[in-house]
């Protein structure tokens, strides 16, 4: 994949004194007194460098709050006016971009169901074409890296310098604790393609409930991420949308104090102490792959047996006996059990190419 995207270090259209970006703010805007008084006590905090609320909510199912519209912005500029806050929204189509513009928003976002379709992500581009405006692009809802980069070659196209990405996790095609899976080799090989491009995340949206908030975040500094998008409601369990994931300003403002940021740069002694450790990891590393030749070498094997027997690639029964049996082991040693299950399904898939390709080249000569 091409990496190369012409990106305006963060700092430069925004201020944070050196410190990871904090936008916080509503879900949604819901009236004008829900929205002054939340931003007002978001900036009693001091904890915000920006702040955003819902205007536009695509929503599942018709009949749910869909946002307020328009009458959101006019709340959010006075807001703006009375606490000197930056404001950020999301858009989906370029009148919301137009209608943002007219009321003086600083930082648009696009949503994870519109990066999802390029046509969509397209009209945003054409219509953004001569703005000079910080826009930030969701992950899609689905793990796909490539539609995540495209969106934002399309507003590199339209010339956007002042680029960043949202991380808020992936939909879950199993139930899990979280209601957005965060996924985060995807976050973690974008910022190795661009390490240029700012990376926030989102705990709010992969936790889906407050009480998972703090460890999250935590992840995502732990990660060295530029910074993170939460939502903060003066009611919480009163919001008109997305009740189980929001907290007080208050709250968020005492999550943030216990929060570790942890050091992006070290010293010669733990440069020199890193270094020997990463020479350990390598040497493993080399151990590994040499395993997986063996084992490879072996799956042929097992691959011109088949073919001889006439027997079936895929053996169900034996790759579930697979499955279960490295998950129990996975445990046994202290490794996560999601992981050991990921990395068999990635081996086993590789399996079976090889022994197909033992099968073809069976028919071909």
């Amino acid at each position: 994949m091409n990496a190369n995207l012409d990106v305006v270090p963060m700092q430069e259209w925004i201020n944070t004194g050196g410190k990871p970006l904090i936008i916080a703010g509503p879900c949604s805007a819901e009236t004008e007194e829900q929205v002054l008084e939340t931003a007002n006590r978001i900036k009693a905090e001091g904890y915000a460098h920006i702040m955003r609320a819902g205007v536009w909510k695509p929503r599942t199912r018709p009949g749910s709050f869909e946002g307020m519209g328009e009458p959101a912005l006019q709340w959010l500029a006075e807001a703006k006016k009375q606490t000197g806050l930056p404001l950020a929204i999301e858009v989906a189509n370029p009148e919301h971009i137009e209608l943002a513009l007219k009321y003086g928003v600083d930082v648009l976002w696009i949503g994870a169901r519109t990066t999802v379709n390029p046509f969509n992500v397209q009209d945003l581009a054409d219509a953004l074409k001569g703005v000079d405006i910080p826009v930030l692009v969701k992950n899609p809802v689905n793990p796909d890296l490539a539609l995540w980069v495209g969106a934002f070659e399309r507003l590199q196209g339209a010339g956007i310098k002042k680029l960043g990405a949202i991380h808020r996790g992936f939909s879950n095609a199993q139930e899990t604790k979280y209601r957005n899976s965060p996924m985060w080799q995807m976050a973690v090989e974008m910022k190795r393609l661009f390490p240029q491009l700012p990376m926030i995340g989102d705990p709010s949206h992969m936790a889906g409930k407050r009480a998972l908030l703090m460890e999250l975040s935590q992840r995502i500094l732990d990660l060295n991420y530029d910074g993170m998008i939460i939502e903060t409601h003066r009611d919480p369990d009163k919001a008109w949308s997305d009740a189980s994931q929001q907290v007080t300003p208050e709250v968020l403002g005492t999550m943030l104090r216990e929060l570790e940021v942890r050091q992006a740069n070290y010293g010669a002694d733990f440069t020199d102490e890193l270094a020997a450790m990463r020479a350990k990891i390598d040497n493993i590393d080399r151990e590994l792959m040499e395993v997986l030749a063996t084992r490879m070498a072996i799956v042929e094997k097992l691959g011109e047996y088949k073919r001889d027997k006439n027997v079936a690639v895929l053996q169900l029964d034996r790759w579930k006996a697979v499955h279960a049996d490295r998950a129990k082991q996975a445990s046994g040693l202290g490794l996560y059990t999601e992981f050991v299950e990921e990395l068999f399904k990635l081996i086993h898939l590789e399996s079976i190419r090889k022994q197909t390709e033992v099968m073809n080249a069976s028919t071909t000569v």
